[in-house]
């Protein structure tokens, strides 16, 4: 059986992946977290929801773990793997896309033609909108010198400095946690509850939804600089990192957006 298989591998380059129980396992954690998350707002009842987005890290890890084992020892991600690995990254990253789009619709549905219930105008009567140079704009700043220490780094790493690749992986791990700190603490102060009204609605789940975002780019940014620190990254062989840089791109890409149509022309213009 070994022989066959080790025939197989030696005919085509490509990755027959052995069966695995994490798909499934991820789904149905994935259900409960939702099932739970549910529960909780409707309930106030924690435990489900804890317990599924327990679940759903630890299927994470162990997952992320047999595919670096893969990837790394088991040399499966030959050249024509990682072209597919890149496709699908993309693939992701046009479904998440596609994800904000629908909140900056809403948004924008809103925006565009305020109805009587708002008074005819956007912001709806009586909302106090945040001053967009104040945190917003800090956060903003943030996230772009972000965008440039993972490309830093990036190039660091292309080029066999492992030193730099290092630094600027670690100086992007903090931009991302200063970056969710700011965001927590503008929540803090915000003037306006989830729950009063089509503003607060769109704003907090546009914005929230880019913060969780942010927090899984910078999750995904620290395995990649424990696997930096490990030597699993070569100059040539580094699929791992480059997904985790075009993923944080997005979420800068995003929070432009976000900025400037939510923040910006959303605190400053009065639609009638």
């Amino acid at each position: 059986m070994a022989q066959t298989h080790a025939a197989h591998e030696r005919k085509h380059p490509w990755h027959l992946v052995d069966p695995s129980p994490w798909p499934v396992v991820g789904a149905a954690s994935a259900l409960v977290m939702m099932l739970g998350a549910v529960l909780f707002m409707r309930e106030g009842i924690p435990w489900m929801l804890i317990a599924g987005l327990a679940l759903l890290l630890l299927t994470m890890f162990l997952w992320w773990r047999d595919v670096v084992r893969e990837a790394t020892y088991e040399g499966h991600h030959t050249a024509p793997v990682q072209v597919g690995l890149r496709f699908g990254m993309a693939l992701f990253i046009t479904s998440e896309v596609m994800f904000f789009v629908a909140w900056f619709w809403a948004y924008f549905n809103a925006a565009l033609f305020p109805t009587e219930q708002m008074g005819g105008v956007w912001p709806p009567e009586g909302v106090i909108t945040f001053d967009p140079w104040d945190l917003p704009f800090l956060n903003t700043l943030i996230l772009l010198t972000s965008g440039a220490t993972v490309t830093w780094a990036h190039h660091a790493l292309k080029e066999g400095n492992r030193r730099h690749m290092l630094l600027g992986l670690a100086l992007t791990i903090l931009l991302g946690m200063s970056f969710t700190g700011i965001q927590a603490f503008e929540y803090s102060r915000a003037p306006f509850g989830f729950r009063e009204g089509i503003y607060p609605t769109t704003f907090f789940m546009a914005t929230g939804f880019h913060g969780f975002h942010v927090i899984v780019g910078t999750l995904f940014l620290i395995v990649c600089f424990f696997r930096a620190y490990a030597g699993h990254f070569k100059p040539d062989h580094h699929f791992g990192f480059e997904a985790a840089a075009w993923y944080w791109h997005f979420v800068d890409v995003v929070w432009l957006f976000l900025f400037t149509c939510i923040y910006w022309w959303g605190a400053g213009a009065v639609v009638h």
